[in-house]
């Protein structure tokens, strides 16, 4: 009997097939919308991951920062220095290495092409620290900077606003840094945007080349410190906190004048963003498949009042409410399975189309896809109760009496 009326359900669904395709496209559109957009933001987020891990997840930037007196922000009292890099390498044994850096925006000029870029003095160790790599050329050595040499390291960002596509057209050429002339002897491999602006925009010089030939100041505008290990990071930020401390000579129950920052911390913000964006863009798509679905209801109650003396006929014959009910509610889910499963073949095809065409990136999930499925199911569930238990209420007299 439960066969019969699966095929009853089926029979009714394809009399009336264009009605049938167009109460689905609700269903299709939501569950596509679903999959797309949650692709788009899962994407998003492995995007972030990829460019933080890049960056380095085991670095800690320390710079100096205003301290708050009365609820008024004062000027640091204290600028960092040399001598707080070495306070930290002598007092933190979680610290694999530490790189001092200074850093001002300055014209880059070479032969008639120039733009304004961030020039960093750094120190030798400035790759291992910050998880760069040389693409073309050599990275200059700590002999080079204790001889205040005039060599510069340029960023993927330099070359392009030079207008340069070939790297190798620039090594062991001549260009001028805000006014002094330097030998350019590698450039640096694209790390790509992070969303706060691109570590590829910048041109690295000796520290102690800028320090006394460029900036001409003893004051640094950035620590990185490299941890041993991503678990040893809480040791690590102690132990730098406890040296910048006594470097500065904080005392005890007085507000630090520096702040340090390391990527995992951006990594699980960025994320948590990201995350609160996806949901966002799921929730916004699954409205769609609630009009999908008050749409099947409208139609399977438009079905009953049609098909009232069928009704009657089949309750005349022997049918059950159960029976009637069970049709009514088939035909429903079968329209929200039918529909979800052209959904997930159009989402699927919606977020390759987007990365393909616009560049966007796009993590399809299983777990997108199932969750879209069984919400689809469960629309026909919801959507479908009404139009079937109204119709198994149906008293046979008078629906044969119905024209």
């Amino acid at each position: 009997m439960r066969f019969e009326v699966l095929r009853i359900a089926l029979s009714a669904l394809r009399a009336n097939l264009l009605r049938s395709l167009l109460t689905m496209l609700g269903i299709v559109i939501g569950v596509a919308a679903v999959i797309a957009m949650v692709a788009l933001g899962d994407g998003a987020q492995q995007s972030v991951r990829d460019r933080i891990a890049k960056l380095g997840t085991t670095v800690l930037q320390i710079d100096a920062q205003r301290i708050t007196q009365n609820g008024v922000q004062q000027q640091a009292t204290k600028r960092m220095t040399i001598d707080d890099v070495h306070s930290i390498e002598d007092r933190s044994p979680h610290v694999f290495a530490v790189q001092a850096q200074q850093d001002k925006p300055l014209q880059l000029v070479w032969g008639n092409r120039n733009t304004n870029i961030t020039v960093n003095g750094v120190s030798a160790n400035f790759l291992q620290v910050r998880n760069f790599e040389i693409d073309r050329g050599s990275m200059f050595t700590s002999a080079d900077d204790l001889g205040r040499q005039r060599v510069a390291v340029l960023g993927a960002g330099a070359l392009t606003q030079l207008g340069i596509t070939n790297p190798d057209a620039i090594l062991d050429e001549k260009v001028r840094i805000g006014g002094i002339q330097f030998v350019v002897i590698g450039t640096l491999k694209a790390k790509g945007a992070t969303g706060f602006g691109s570590p590829d925009d910048q041109v690295i010089i000796p520290f102690s080349t800028g320090r006394y030939r460029v900036f001409k100041t003893e004051r640094l505008d950035d620590i990185y410190a490299l941890a041993t290990s991503e678990t040893d990071l809480p040791d690590a930020m102690s132990e730098i906190i406890l040296a910048m401390r006594r470097s500065h000579r904080i005392q005890p129950g007085q507000q630090d004048d520096f702040r340090i920052r390391n990527q995992a911390d951006l990594l699980q913000t960025l994320g948590e963003t990201t995350q609160v964006f996806t949901t966002l863009l799921a929730g916004i798509a699954a409205v769609s498949l609630l009009v999908g679905g008050i749409g099947i209801m409208n139609i399977m109650l438009v079905s009953v009042t049609e098909r009232t003396r069928e009704i009657g006929v089949r309750k005349a014959l022997g049918a059950t409410r159960r029976n009637i009910l069970f049709q009514f509610l088939i035909e429903a889910v079968t329209l929200c399975l039918l529909g979800g499963v052209l959904g997930i073949v159009t989402g699927i095809g919606g977020a390759i189309l987007l990365r393909n065409s616009f560049g966007w990136t796009t993590a399809i999930g299983f777990s997108s896809i199932a969750m879209a499925f069984v919400f689809a199911t469960a629309v026909g569930i919801v959507f479908g109760v009404w139009p079937a238990r109204r119709a198994s209420s149906l008293d046979p007299i008078e629906a044969l009496r119905h024209e």
